[in-house]
């Protein structure tokens, strides 16, 4: 059968060591390998589960919290744009938990400008046929460093470095038919043309029945985790998600054998409900549903996928909603659409259903209220520090989730949303809970103390609102 890796598959001689692929990185930047690295291939996998020891044996034990450029920067985030924003998520959004700063779409393209793709991508390329980024807008990606100089940067403000990646391998190295790195396959040996991504035209599938098709996606990975990426928003992985998963199942093995802790979200969604052992076998996060923007109906539908996903997640998988589009989005030409009170039904739904929270906005243009939205202390509570959360189901147009706290014994969780369009008072009993007599009722949002109760709970909430309180018995 042969020798096997971490995860019992067989390995093929096309197959790579971790440290052979950082050899192969750096010979790929134009610096030289050490010797040590080649020469000592068997410690790898004590290195890989050292790293893995230290982050605690679970990646992401709490769902993610940061930042994506997509929903304010689309295509277009520059280097000194990405340490700007880094600054201001270090000093206003990391006290509060938010760690992941992520670098969205098309980074290794020099002329992207919008939400639209370009119809003949040119890509940043290394001599493997690995994404870099562009030089004129990353200046100290110059002679061949990668994003190794602002990921430094980044964690040097305490905060952990992202980026995104396509599935498959680009469709330029497969035009110039570039070889994969410590074989002598080549692009088009493992390219499978015919998988190509419905709204993106830069890369096509990798056949990963092909010998040198994992050692491909193993290259990429150990040139990530050189530079320092500790998240990958990986897109095109999710739908169809059946003639992705080989390649999900491939990006997991990479990111296994490069040693690093590197968290793996799929995109875009929606992921099938039926493959949830499957996904959370293999990733960290993926998401429920397709691109989220600041729109009523989208969000009214969160409310479904987030209760059936419900189920299946736990520490360390956890089903996305997708980003929080709050703030100033779209390149700067307008700010969320949500009412006031949408925006808290938002925030407290990812919550309660412990859904990533990943801001979208211009952190540029952060305003008080959309401040005071991602960073109250009590409602971030409930999506880093709760168990038991779950959805009932109580009426049409009326949602309600519950949860207990980690942090305060005895302390519950208790939401009440109205997805219809004029107020109403919604009524919750509180033997559900178990709770019998009187318990002391705290109003989240507001951060203050709403009196008691006593068998129920009965709240008006405005239209496509939400109330959120505390429970305490006593």
């Amino acid at each position: 059968m042969g020798p096997r890796d971490a995860d019992g598959r067989v390995v093929s001689r096309s197959d790579l060591s971790r440290r052979q692929l950082i050899a192969a990185t750096a010979l790929a930047l134009g610096g030289a390998a050490d010797p040590a690295l080649a020469a000592t291939p068997s410690r790898a996998p004590a290195r890989a589960r050292a790293l893995k020891a230290k982050a605690g044996d679970v990646l992401a034990p709490t769902p993610p919290m940061g930042w994506n450029s997509w929903n304010s920067f689309a295509t277009t985030l520059t280097e000194a744009q990405a340490v700007e924003t880094a600054q201001i998520m270090a000093a206003k959004l990391l006290p509060f938990g938010y760690t992941v700063f992520t670098i969205d779409i098309q980074w290794y393209e020099a002329d992207a400008s919008s939400y639209a793709y370009s119809d003949h991508p040119q890509p940043a390329l290394d001599g493997y046929g690995r994404l870099l980024p562009a030089e004129n807008r990353f200046p100290s990606a110059r002679n061949g460093a990668g994003f190794a100089a602002l990921a430094a940067q980044v964690h040097a403000l305490g905060l952990k470095f992202g980026i995104h990646l396509m599935r498959g391998i680009p469709r330029l190295a497969v035009e110039r038919n570039l070889p994969v790195w410590g074989t002598n396959v080549r692009a088009r040996d493992i390219a499978n043309t015919a998988s190509t991504c419905p709204w993106n035209p830069d890369m096509y599938g990798v056949d990963m029945s092909k010998p040198g098709a994992q050692a491909y996606y193993d290259s990429v990975f150990a040139l990530h985790a050189s530079w320092g990426v500790d998240f990958v928003k990986m897109d095109d992985m999710s739908r169809p998600y059946d003639a992705h998963a080989p390649e999900i199942e491939a990006a997991h093995h990479a990111i296994v054998r490069s040693g690093r802790p590197i968290v793996l979200s799929l995109s875009p969604g929606e992921t099938p409900l039926q493959r949830g052992d499957h996904v959370k076998r293999f990733a960290q996060m993926w998401r429920v549903s397709d691109d989220f923007w600041d729109e009523w109906l989208p969000l009214k539908a969160q409310f479904v996928r987030l209760e059936n996903w419900n189920a299946v997640r736990e520490p360390g998988r956890w089903p996305d909603a997708d980003m929080l589009p709050l703030g100033r989005l779209a390149l700067g030409s307008r700010d969320s659409r949500f009412t006031p009170d949408e925006q808290r039904t938002l925030m407290s739904l990812w919550s309660i259903a412990r859904s990533p929270l990943i801001m979208g906005g211009d952190l540029r243009f952060l305003d008080a209220p959309t401040l005071g939205l991602l960073t109250n202390p009590e409602v971030l509570a409930i999506n880093q520090r709760s168990t038991g959360n779950k959805p009932h189901f109580l009426a049409d147009d009326t949602h309600a989730w519950t949860a207990r706290s980690d942090d305060q014994p005895g302390l519950h969780y208790l939401a009440l949303f109205n997805t219809a369009d004029a107020a109403r008072t919604i009524d919750f009993d509180l033997s559900v809970l178990k709770l019998h007599g009187r318990v002391k009722v705290r109003d989240l949002w507001a951060r203050s103390d709403a009196g008691a109760a006593a068998g129920q709970v009965s709240a008006t909430v405005a239209a496509h609102g939400v109330v959120l309180l505390g429970l305490q018995p006593g």
